[in-house]
């Protein structure tokens, strides 16, 4: 079993599901949006994509990818404080989705993959709040600018789907999807 990715959230999640990744490889890929794609299609595209930067024979290999959607607009993984102060006053009071993708190739080269929506409602989030936030640096590199398995989890008034979708990795339908290709757990 192989894991492409570089999120240690990914490897965790799958450790909550008794897999335990032979190796982990790191994609090297563009992440930049083609121009008007959906959120749903950029996180599908992506994840495919990870899978397909990811050579190796004879063992099953996940990719996934994670992407805010507000509205048709994709929200940035946050890299800087700015952007993660524009993205949490952008998700303030309002309803946002999150599409986790997974895509994973079987020892014989057969794929599958499946997109997964969930949606979040953040309450309003008071000024202070959001600088409190960005103080911890959690946001770093996540989608929307927050990690919903941490004190983002507080902003949180209503979620619809897949809480480890929105971490990361949607567990339920991984497995499933592995099953599906004939996987057994050792």
């Amino acid at each position: 079993m192989i894991l492409g990715s570089s999120s240690p959230r990914r490897r965790d999640l799958l450790a909550q599901i008794g897999i335990i990744p032979d190796a982990i490889v790191s994609p090297e890929i563009d992440e930049t949006p083609l121009r008007d794609e959906a959120p749903r299609a950029l996180a599908a595209r992506l994840a495919r994509a990870k899978l397909a930067a990811v050579a190796h024979e004879g063992a099953f290999i996940i990719a996934a990818d994670t992407v805010l959607g507000l509205g048709s607009r994709v929200l940035p993984k946050a890299e800087t404080e700015a952007e993660a102060r524009a993205c949490l006053t952008r998700l303030a009071g309002r309803r946002h989705k999150v599409y986790s993708a997974v895509a994973i190739r079987a020892p014989d080269g057969r794929v599958v993959s499946r997109t997964v929506a969930t949606v979040v409602s953040f309450a309003r989030i008071e000024p202070a709040a959001i600088e409190d936030y960005l103080a911890s640096g959690e946001w770093q590199g996540k989608a929307g600018g927050y990690a919903i398995q941490g004190r983002a989890a507080g902003f949180v008034d209503f979620l619809s789907g897949s809480y480890s979708g929105v971490v990361g990795l949607p567990l339920h339908e991984t497995l499933n999807l592995l099953r599906g290709l004939g996987w057994r757990a050792a």
